[in-house]
């Protein structure tokens, strides 16, 4: 009896330290948060009191750095827990709207400092970053206080630790949120430090923590001594370093038996890169569950994108503006109208369509449902009715099988499940096997030296990256794509670009000054075969788009476009890099297209 009891005891003291053990882990992790975020705070203060000082440019500019530096160690927790007060300490130097109630903010942070001291300091100036630094220390007591009350269990901290890594792959070392100074390389190296930092608090002796060590200490080490914007090899860095690394946090995960944690992000949980093939949750996209997508689903929505019967004059379908064969455009500078007169805009692939936010170049639609329905109804391009169409496909035996496959727990098919399955077949579009993915994948021999040249640039000096976002290349901000961007770039009216786009884009539905011009950033992915380009089609060949970017786009090319997102200074791009970028932007086409 008393060895039961001895038994039992030992049991418990066993789970109670096992359960201490768990919470301090816990509370260690977030302890260090609050003390690097009281380490960032007094960088700050250090910032303010140079300013205060009317110190130098050198001075202002390298505490400045050291003050960024601060923030990347932090900046894994306040990205994933609080992304709304981080939008406001080191997003976009860009006013934030909110469309629905056409109002918006002024940007604060670190990008909009970084414009009153870079390239050129006016003392003028202080007040207006004081005030900036003000408003930064705010946001810091905020968050510790946030961080005191929360609980952050491992299996949260990994995934913020895991959301970080992709973070650095797809913004850090871009410069997308260092345009400017472009002091994204060092950042990226000091960002890493949080990963065995972190990890090793919820178990040191974990086989994989060892590994991960290594990599991330050569990681840094490689940003250290390859500290050159410019020259940065991404290629390498990403496959040597962070991509291994992905995989060991991935290990480590497994190792822990630590939990997936759902839908933190459209990024299925399970995935050891960025770059695998099923990387993507395309049911994260949709607007309700009822709309997940199936292959049942899907293989009605092909046979109503191919039907001309959804169209009023029964002779055009979606596939008539659609070209499978063209990944889905028509190669036309504007469609044709039914009228006969010509369309405003250009036809956009449906590739990769379903990975974004919002539809159509103005972006007036959210989701690919009422994007189908608007094209149907659309007098112009089908003009065709879903009240008709819904009470022909009811009298189709064919149809109504198909629909009894895809929607089992209807009696016979409804109206939104035409607009659905449409939707389904448009989000079966994404093959993810191009000669780029193969290359992220370990397939060394699947790019040239020149194309990995061209990759290089698209992430770094060309400045590609920081708009069209890999690996989706689109305008969906990683690693949360929760949103996806316009951008203003003085699109001209015709090649020759003596004038300036008539098409005031986002503005027709938002009528606020930034959305004049604006219009939704598209995919790269199979951008060889989708030409011409730009919302209007106005160019023919990528080595054109090449060259009106690296011309700073229309402010560039000297028109007034005083709200162009775009910058406006030239890129210096080589005609050796420039054809170089082009050669990259051809290894995102999928297989069937080559």
């Amino acid at each position: 009896m008393k060895l039961k009891h001895f038994t039992f005891l030992l049991l418990t003291l066993c789970f109670f330290f096992s359960c201490q053990k768990n919470e301090v882990s816990k509370t260690t992790i977030k302890q260090d948060l609050l003390v690097d975020l009281t380490k960032l705070n007094n960088e700050i203060v250090k910032f303010q009191k140079l300013i205060t000082n009317t110190s130098s440019q050198k001075e202002i500019v390298e505490q400045f750095k050291k003050s960024r530096l601060a923030y990347k160690k932090v900046e894994w927790a306040i990205e994933y827990f609080a992304p709304e007060t981080a939008r406001f300490m080191n997003g976009p130097a860009l006013d934030e709207m909110e469309l629905e109630e056409n109002r918006s903010f002024e940007p604060h942070g670190f990008q909009v400092i970084e414009e009153m001291i870079y390239p050129e300091y006016d003392a003028e100036n202080n007040p207006d970053i004081i005030k900036e630094l003000n408003i930064f220390q705010s946001n810091i007591k905020q968050l510790k206080s946030t961080f005191e009350v929360i609980t952050i269990s491992n299996d949260y901290a990994l995934d913020a630790i895991q959301q970080n890594v992709f973070r650095v792959i797809t913004l850090g070392i871009t410069g997308f949120d260092s345009p400017i100074l472009q002091s994204s390389i060092p950042e990226a190296a000091e960002s890493l430090i949080v990963i065995s930092k972190s990890l090793e608090k919820i178990n040191a002796g974990n086989t994989s923590l060892s590994e991960l060590k290594k990599l991330t200490a050569k990681a840094q080490k490689y940003c250290t001594e390859n500290n050159n914007f410019n020259a940065f090899n991404r290629a390498f860095f990403i496959t040597e370093y962070l991509n291994p690394i992905s995989k060991n946090i991935k290990a480590f995960q497994k190792e822990e038996n630590i939990k997936n944690v759902k839908k933190s992000s459209p990024l299925n949980p399970a995935i050891e890169t960025l770059f695998d093939k099923n990387a993507f949750d395309v049911n994260a996209f949709v607007l309700s569950d009822e709309y997940n997508f199936t292959k049942e689903k899907a293989v009605l929505g092909e046979k109503l994108f191919y039907d001309k019967g959804l169209s009023k004059s029964n002779d055009r379908s979606c596939a008539s503006c659609h070209h499978p064969e063209k990944a889905f455009t028509d190669g036309l500078k504007t469609n044709v109208s039914l009228t006969g007169s010509n369309l405003a805009r250009n036809t956009p692939t449906l590739t990769y369509a379903s990975l974004q936010n919002a539809q159509f170049w103005d972006m007036r639609q959210l989701d690919l449902e009422k994007q189908s329905v608007d094209v149907i109804q659309n007098k112009d391009e089908m003009h065709g009715s879903m009240e008709n169409i819904h009470a022909k496909i009811q009298l189709d035996n064919d149809y109504v099988k198909l629909f009894k496959k895809a929607y089992p727990k209807t009696s016979k098919p409804e109206a939104w499940q035409i607009q659905n399955a449409i939707a389904s077949y448009v989000r079966s579009l994404n093959a993810f096997d191009s000669q780029f993915d193969e290359y992220m994948r370990g397939n060394k021999n699947s790019l040239n030296n020149e194309e990995i040249e061209g990759m290089n640039l698209f992430m770094g000096k060309a400045k590609c990256a920081t708009c069209h976002f890999t690996p989706l290349f689109n305008g969906t901000v990683p690693p949360s794509y929760s949103k996806t961007e316009h951008e203003v770039i003085g699109t001209p009216n015709e090649a020759s670009g003596k004038t300036l786009s008539p098409d005031k884009g986002r503005y027709l539905y938002n009528k606020m000054p930034q959305l004049v011009g604006a219009f939704k950033t598209p995919t790269v992915r199979n951008a060889a075969v989708t030409a011409p380009y730009m919302h209007n089609g106005v160019f023919k060949t990528l080595e054109e788009v090449v060259s009106f970017y690296n011309k700073g786009g229309g402010q560039g090319l000297g028109y007034e476009v005083e709200n162009q997102t775009l910058p406006f200074d030239k890129l210096n791009l080589t005609v050796k890099e420039e054809k170089a970028l082009v050669a990259f932007m051809k290894t995102l086409t999928d297989k069937k297209y080559q």
